[in-house]
């Protein structure tokens, strides 16, 4: 058995962290010792790492429980895992398109710099009005 330090020390995750996920359901709750001391098997470290390596890639929690959902049941098609992971890859191209905006934006934003007051600066005329950027690369609308 294991402490929730030792756990997350173990995962790399922190203890907040897996408390929040006891709190949502992600990982089920521990059982306490005498000094009420949450205590892990073994087998929540697995568990804990998956769930640290999604969140690494992008996954959604929600999604993540999707996936633990559905790798209850291994003698299906993993047709629906492939989907959450196609999602993801979408999501992940999506956000790879912004920042590659973002940085365009702003090495055009440098290129443009007078270099001479911040009366007549281009960062500062940019930044003020997103009217004057080269590109649409305001953030993603939050769902």
């Amino acid at each position: 058995m294991l402490t929730i330090g030792k756990l997350g020390q173990a995962a790399g995750v922190k203890v907040p962290t897996i408390r929040y996920y006891e709190q949502i359901g992600l990982l089920p709750e521990a059982d306490r010792s005498t000094g009420n001391q949450r205590l892990y098997p073994r087998t929540m470290l697995d568990r804990l790492s998956f769930i640290r390596h999604a969140r690494e890639l992008g996954f959604p929690l929600e999604a993540i429980r999707d996936l633990f959902s559905l790798s209850d049941r291994p003698d299906q098609p993993c047709a629906a895992v492939d989907d959450i992971a196609r999602t993801q890859l979408v999501a992940t191209r999506a956000r790879i398109a912004r920042l590659k905006a973002l940085e365009a934006e702003l090495e055009r934003m440098l290129e443009q710099c007078s270099r001479g007051t911040v009366e007549t600066c281009r960062v500062i005329e940019v930044l003020g009005d997103h009217a004057h950027c080269a590109h649409d690369h305001q953030a993603e609308p939050v769902v």
